[in-house]
């Protein structure tokens, strides 16, 4: 019997859900019944175990973060340029370091789940393990280039979650066989699992909140953010569920808020799903994963984008207006008026949202078997199938 293929997954902590959808992947293989050795290869701990560099605020991850928390910055775009000079610079080592790393663990496929770091994947596993398939899954609606995460000239696989990131792929010279299209970007598998007896009305009246108002979920990725006491002082007639994530802090002061309508204040919790699910609408930064969850709900969005709006995250607000999927804002001062107008026509957002299908998680596993039995690193097996290996249908 041929062993197990074993597929290697690389993500960091540094924002934008690159460790959610690693976890989303790895949770999706493991259901598919294909008996991968799936590995989870965090760069950071690879490249800096002792965390040196993170403690100088030089890691690749915590470079960007710790000069916008300092005030140091020179302009997001330009910090972004920065930041990838400095890779650049250190590329000659970076490639010697993982090139140890494949030697010592010689997988058999390598599946990229982060931005900025492709050229130094790539030219390490092809020096290493010649042969052995490089994917690149983009996490984010769109490329920001140069040398986010579509690197030209190397023969890699690329997979594309929006029609716009497809062109990107092909303008940069990649052959369409290497170029592929998944309906959305990865979620975890929970999100398209209803609990059994899911009851909307009868799960706002067991949180305290009035089943006929209409209701806004506030989330703003793990830990919050300060913001979420103005969203809520704006809208303080409007029914909301407030997620801090691990920001107790923030969790106290506005449970302290005073309003005129119920709120649900939550800290941690690993039931996001069951929550969205209680609210009619969202409200948040323009991330790819918070806008990706709260869409496949069915929860049209209120976003923001101005000169604080990451750059890779700027084509996601343009994909929401493209779309109609909700209101882009220049600024959260305008959340009371664009809720409202939101509000007055929410059948015609919410039929927008709903022709919106994202089953990328579930198209990943067949599409990386396919890419290991075409480089002959995967035994030859029956076809994959969803049904039978308990995918959820649409």
């Amino acid at each position: 019997m041929s062993p197990a293929p074993r597929v290697d997954l690389v993500y960091f902590n540094a924002g934008g859900g690159h460790r959610a959808s690693a976890l989303a992947l790895q949770q999706a293989i493991a259901e598919s019944g294909l008996g991968w050795q799936v590995r989870l290869v965090n760069l950071t701990e690879l490249l800096d175990p002792g965390g040196t560099l993170r403690r100088r605020a030089f890691s690749p991850e915590d470079y960007y973060n710790a000069r916008l928390a300092h005030g140091l910055t020179l302009g997001l775009r330009t910090e972004l340029r920065v930041l990838q000079a400095l890779i650049h610079l250190l590329h000659p080592s970076l490639v010697r370091a993982l090139q140890q790393h494949w030697l010592r663990s010689e997988p058999d496929l390598v599946v990229s789940l982060i931005p900025n770091f492709n050229r130094a994947l790539y030219h390490s596993l092809n020096g290493a393990l010649p042969g052995v398939p490089y994917v690149t899954v983009l996490t984010d609606l769109a490329d920001h280039p140069p040398h986010f995460w579509i690197e030209p000239g190397q023969r890699q696989h690329l997979v594309c979650g929006t029609a716009h990131a497809v062109r990107q792929a092909l303008g940069a010279g990649y052959p369409a066989q290497r170029v592929h299209a998944t309906s959305g970007m990865i979620i975890r598998p929970d999100f398209y699992r209803l609990a059994p007896g899911f009851d909307q009305a009868a799960q706002r009246v067991a949180h305290g909140l009035d089943p006929r108002r209409p209701t806004g979920v506030v989330m703003f990725g793990g830990h919050g953010a300060r913001v979420m006491g103005a969203i809520a002082e704006r809208l303080d007639d409007v029914q909301l569920i407030l997620l801090c994530g691990h920001n107790e802090r923030l969790a106290q002061r506005l449970r302290a808020q005073p309003a005129r309508a119920p709120r649900l204040v939550l800290g941690f919790t690993p039931q996001v799903a069951e929550v969205l699910r209680m609210a009619d609408f969202f409200v948040g930064k323009p991330g790819p994963g918070s806008l990706s969850e709260a869409l496949h709900l069915g929860l049209p969005v209120v976003v923001t984008r101005n000169a604080w709006t990451m750059p890779q995250e700027r084509y996601n607000t343009q994909w929401v207006r493209e779309h109609g999927y909700g209101m882009v804002l220049p600024s959260f001062r305008h959340v009371a008026a664009a809720v409202r107008q939101l509000l007055d026509d929410l059948p015609g957002y919410r039929a927008r949202v709903a022709a919106q299908r994202n089953r990328a998680v579930f198209e990943l596993p067949p599409l990386l078997e396919r890419i290991l039995r075409e480089a002959g690193a995967a035994p030859a097996a029956p076809r994959f199938n969803a049904a039978a290996r308990g995918v959820p249908a649409d």
